[in-house]
Order: structure tokens, then C-alpha cells, then sequence
């Protein structure tokens, strides 16, 4: 029987996982390439080092709308290769994982290598030939259905099947090698990402969280809920990492100069706020305003906002001015930040963006422009919010291309 040759183009989880989980034969020989020196280098480094392998969402109706982009195609995807399937093929090569109470999930062990040696074992095991610094140029599409792939430094390599999981990236022209073979490329904009907004006071509370909070960009529709974090920088935590994701055209199309607007009590509105201060007055009247919060907000933020209101540390609720009053319950509900500019979420890089879904037969995750060429992973426009489902979608792609590639 005469051989068949894949080659995998990407080094990450994606195609790992691809190169790991196609049919095991002696007729069958998997070439793995990366263009840099490094293998799994998300993998290290997801989770701050614990890697956040995917998330606890069992229900795919639910799972699909943490994704911005992606979420029809990947309803079929998800329906092949589970949340569950994920933990039970970590769990038959020995690798348990663990849930946090926000719904991430990490090995038992919580590092990163755990799942870096499991793959690199898989990948050993499967005799997957490993080729690291080699940065492919061009593929050609030879007439008999073949591929020729030429590298850097004038290296060559044939193909029978050609799988693509190269991740995302932030430049449209390194998506140029692509292109030349008749794919569209949605244009590429950062996901993810947290707000900066320089030299604002509430920056000293670096370290503060508050557990719930809504987010609002205005002059947009996009309004986000969930937990905020203060950073050195502004603005970061789930809340603002949905907006971002779910924003990123928006977003980018702004230049990252908007305004946001905080709402630090999303269950309230200004005049429930209101109402509660006469409470206080009437029930606490010798309290000091600056120490005494009648709501569930951390400490140090509710006496930056007091201060930003014009009332001082030593007032009384029975003294304090109704104008006052009325500014600190508007900030409570409409706290107003001017977002200059943003900063990548830890190290996780993510895009919006990529080759254009409408290409792609997500049955076998295979081009519909070029037969025998494979999508899988960020490299397609699909991207998930943060908390582990940019890795089930690698994971879930990956094994669609593994399962239909020969």
C-alpha cells in the first residue's frame, strides 16, 4: 500500500493535537512543523502557567455563546468532540483535571507542563516527525492533488494532506501565504484585551475586584456583566475581557478611544440609591459617610468614589448634601472612564479574525476552495472569550480534521 504523507503546519495545541490523533498506521507518516523554537508555547503559558485546559460548560447551547465569532459553525464541531471528551482523553493517558468555582479547569497538578509532556508523549508515541525553525513560504497545489511546501532557507516538503494550524495573528500579511491560494482572510484585530485609561485616580486601587459589575461602551451597543478587576494600567477582569471580545471590530473601528461607563451596582438604579442614603440618614445619622458603605463594594472603592464625589472623611450621613449625595449615587450607577488604549490580557494572545468561515466544510473541517487542505484552531475567524473555550475550539477542530483526514 503506498504511503500517505500529512504535514501539519503549527506547533500549538491545535495542531499537536491534530498530528497526535490521526488514524495510526505504518502507512501513514505525520510530519509536524514550527516556525519557531518552541513547542506549546500557549499551552505554557495559559492560566498563568497552569494552563486552562477547557471549561465546565457540558450543555453545547451554551458552551457556543462564549464565542464571538464561530458560535453556528461550532454547534456541529462541539456536538462531535465534547467538553466531556476533552476531560476523558487528558483522564486515559493520566492526566486529571480539576474545577474552579468560576468554571475553569485546570490539571490537578496546576502546571502546565503536565499537559505539555502528556501531548509531547502522545506525539512520541504516535512517531510524529517533529521538524522545529521551519517557517513555510508557499504551498503550490500540484496537479495530481498533492501539495509542495516551500520553507526558509529553500527546504521542500510533499504533502498528500495539508493541515493548517498556524493560530491567529495580528498582521493581515501574515495571512499573505494563505491568500495566495484563494482563501479570504477576515481582517485580523486583537481580542481579549484589557482598557487603559491613563491617569485616572482609580488606578491607585490596583488589586481591587468587585465580583459584579456592568460595563457599557458608549455610542454602542455592547454592554458586558461580571466580575471587574482594577488594575496599574484601568480596567481588566471577565466583564471587561467579554466587552473586548465581543467589541473587537467595534473597538479596533475606534482606534481604543471610547468611553466606558461602570456600573458598580448593576442591581440598583440611582434612585434605589438614593433611597438607601436617606436610610443611613435616618438610621446611622452620627456615621461617618466615608466608613460606612450600605453596600456589598469593597472597601477601598467605595472610598475612592466618596472622595471623587467632593465629600470628605469626616462627614456625617446626617450631614451630608443632598448635590453630594446625588453625585456619589450617579457614580455608584454611571461611573464614566475615559479608555485610552489597551493592553494585551497576561500573556494570552488572541485575534479576531482569520480565514473566512463561509470557506471551510465544518463536517471534516476541510477547505472547500482546495481539497486535501485543512482549517484548525485561531487561525480560522473563531475566538472564544477567556476562561479555556479558545482551547476546546483547538481541541474540538482538531479532532474533526484528525477523525476525517484520511
Amino acid at each position: 500500500m503506498k504511503s500517505i504523507y500529512i504535514v501539519v503546519i503549527g506547533g500549538g495545541a491545535a495542531g499537536f493535537f491534530t498530528a497526535i490523533n490521526c488514524p495510526k498506521s505504518p502507512d501513514i507518516k505525520i510530519t509536524l512543523l514550527e516556525k519557531s523554537n518552541k513547542l506549546l508555547s500557549k499551552v505554557r503559558v495559559s492560566g498563568g502557567g497552569r494552563c486552562n485546559v477547557t471549561h465546565a460548560c457540558f450543555d453545547n447551547n451554551l458552551l457556543i455563546k462564549n464565542y464571538p465569532r464561530g458560535e453556528k459553525e461550532l454547534r456541529s464541531a462541539f456536538s462531535r468532540f465534547t467538553t466531556t471528551d476533552t476531560i476523558n482523553w487528558f483522564k486515559e493517558r493520566g492526566v486529571e483535571l480539576k474545577t474552579e468555582a468560576d468554571g475553569r479547569m485546570f490539571p490537578t497538578t496546576d502546571n502546565s507542563e503536565t499537559i505539555v509532556n502528556c501531548l509531547m508523549k502522545e506525539a512520541e508515541k504516535n512517531n510524529v516527525n517533529i521538524k522545529l525553525n521551519v517557517s513555510i513560504e508557499e504551498i503550490i497545489k500540484n496537479e495530481d492533488g498533492t501539495f509542495l511546501l516551500k520553507a526558509n532557507g529553500g527546504g521542500e516538503f510533499n504533502c498528500d494532506k495539508l493541515v493548517i494550524a498556524t493560530g491567529g495573528n495580528s498582521k493581515e500579511e501574515a495571512y499573505n501565504w494563505l491568500k495566495k491560494l484563494g482563501h479570504t482572510i477576515s481582517k485580523p484585530v486583537p481580542s481579549l484585551f484589557t482598557f487603559n485609561i491613563p491617569n485616572n485616580e482609580i488606578t491607585k486601587l490596583m488589586g481591587v475586584a468587585v465580583p459584579h459589575v456592568k460595563v457599557r461602551v458608549v455610542n454602542t451597543k455592547l454592554e458586558t456583566e461580571g466580575p471587574l478587576m482594577i488594575t496599574h494600567w484601568g480596567l481588566s477582569g471577565p466583564a471587561i475581557l467579554k466587552a473586548s471580545a465581543w467589541g473587537a471590530r467595534i473597538l479596533n473601528d475606534l482606534n481604543y478611544n471610547f468611553t466606558a461607563l461602570v456600573t458598580w451596582l448593576p442591581m440598583h438604579t440611582e434612585e434605589k440609591v438614593r433611597i438607601e442614603f436617606n436610610n443611613q440618614r435616618e438610621e446611622n445619622p452620627s456615621k461617618i459617610v466615608f466608613n460606612t458603605c450600605p453596600f456589598e463594594l469593597p472597601k477601598r472603592l467605595w472610598e475612592h468614589l466618596v472622595l471623587k464625589a467632593g465629600i470628605s472623611d469626616s462627614i456625617r450621613w446626617a450631614d451630608l448634601p443632598k448635590k453630594n449625595a446625588n453625585l456619589l449615587s450617579h457614580f455608584l450607577i454611571n461611573d464614566e472612564y475615559k479608555v485610552q488604549g489597551k493592553t494585551t490580557f497576561k500573556e494570552e494572545f488572541v485575534t479576531c479574525g482569520g480565514i473566512s468561515l463561509k470557506e471551510i466544510d465544518f463536517a471534516e473541517m476541510e477547505s472547500k476552495i482546495i481539497p486535501g487542505l485543512y482549517f484548525t484552531g485561531e487561525v480560522l475567524d473563531v475566538d472564544g472569550v477567556t476562561g479555556g473555550f479558545n482551547f476546546q475550539n483547538a481541541w474540538s477542530s482538531a479532532w474533526i480534521v484528525a477523525k476525517n483526514i484520511i
